[in-house]
């Protein structure tokens, strides 16, 4: 059984502006939630009695949405480089000179407990410790217009990672010798400079930095994810009519489907086997049929709001498969067209999208005419949690 670590604190540097990745990437969402979020999670999760999230000024706000819910953190205000906002995370910390401090990248969303607990235990034999992986890539110097001009070395070299560890006093204090007009790529160059010793502990090949905005789409990547399947079934009856809307179409026809918003049977089933696969109950659960606010409403909107359910909890939907049963109208004329508005709706690639259409040979209320019938499957993917 792993031994408990010591009592210990972390700063978490969410002050950055994120120009090259686009915007403040602190904020943007990473498998459903803000990319901030798995730092401090992890870090509360294993065992940090005291969090400081650093951020800039006019963030408070953001900061409190990120982390709406979490206890044992609290934000403050840092400066305009690195090294400001970093003393300030450790002048609000306090606590005794042996406090073990991490400081850690805010852009750095996937922190084990292992990479955690090696930066604390590697103390007992340092002044700190920095997490790094060892350069695998073929190095070359090059001159500006990109001519090369020579090999690098790379078995002394490591890409360095966050958290890094130290004592609160040693922190502090090498803060305190270093030169106001100079700013510090890291926690350890600092201690490093006052003469401390600073020992690399094993990294993670998933600690990567988010720095452009293609990391993004390589860290959604390698998030683990659960498959959910959810079906739906829905029946509505013919009345009076001029059209009817089908899977987000309307189509011309002498009959209508009867309903309290426009009866598209398709949509709701399909809108009931998304809300099953996340286990987020049925369409009536979200738009009572009782409420008159809803009375001949499109029913793309109930298929939109599945779907943003889905984007909200960092999943995704894989495909869908609508079968409508009906007499008439003739469906397939229309299908592709069907097929087309519910990738628009759902902002999936077509192939993702079937819709089928098949008969009940005259048995039934499909048979007789007296309603229309339809059934939906939706795959959906999740992150594990």
């Amino acid at each position: 059984m792993n031994s408990p670590l010591p009592a210990f604190a972390a700063v978490v540097v969410a002050a950055g502006s994120g120009t090259r990745a686009g915007g403040a990437k602190q904020w943007r969402l990473l498998g459903g939630k803000p990319v901030v979020r798995w730092s401090v999670e992890a870090l509360l999760k294993a065992g940090a009695q005291d969090v400081v999230v650093v951020v800039s000024a006019g963030s408070e706000a953001e900061a409190a949405e990120a982390l709406h819910g979490l206890t044992g953190w609290r934000a403050v205000t840092g400066g305009a480089a690195r090294t400001d906002s970093v003393k300030a995370g450790l002048t609000a910390l306090g606590g005794p000179d042996d406090r073990p401090v991490l400081v850690h990248d805010a852009a750095r969303p996937f922190l084990s407990a292992a990479v955690i607990a090696r930066c604390i235990a590697a103390l007992d034999q340092a002044d700190g410790a920095l997490p790094a992986r060892p350069v695998a890539d073929s190095l070359r110097r090059a001159s500006p217009d990109g001519i090369v001009s020579g090999a690098v070395e790379r078995e002394a070299l490591w890409r360095a990672q966050t958290p890094q560890a130290f004592s609160l006093k040693t922190l502090t204090d090498a803060f305190a010798a270093w030169p106001a007009d100079e700013t510090a790529t890291d926690e350890a160059t600092v201690v490093e400079r006052a003469g401390g010793r600073v020992k690399i502990v094993e990294g993670d090949a998933r600690l990567m930095k988010l720095t452009y905005p293609e990391d993004f789409d390589m860290a959604e990547a390698l998030i683990p994810r659960t498959v959910r399947i959810g079906q739906g079934y829905d029946v509505h009856r013919w009345g009076p009519g001029e059209s009817v809307w089908l899977c987000g179409l309307e189509i011309p026809h002498d009959q209508t489907l009867i309903g309290h918003s426009d009866a598209d049977a398709g949509l709701h089933a399909l809108t009931d086997a998304i809300l099953g696969a996340i286990g987020e109950g049925d369409i009536g659960d979200h738009f009572p049929p009782t409420d008159d606010k809803w009375k001949g409403a499109p029913s793309d909107l109930f298929l939109k709001h599945a779907a943003g359910l889905v984007t909200a909890r960092g999943g995704r939907i894989s495909n869908v498969d609508v079968t409508l049963i009906c007499e008439r109208p003739k469906v397939k004329p229309h299908r592709q067209a069907m097929r087309e508005r519910l990738a628009e709706i759902l902002d999936i690639p077509l192939d993702a999208v079937s819709v089928k259409a098949t008969t009940s040979e005259g048995l039934g209320f499909t048979g007789r005419g007296e309603g229309l019938a339809a059934q939906a499957v939706a795959t959906v993917e999740l992150p594990s949690r």
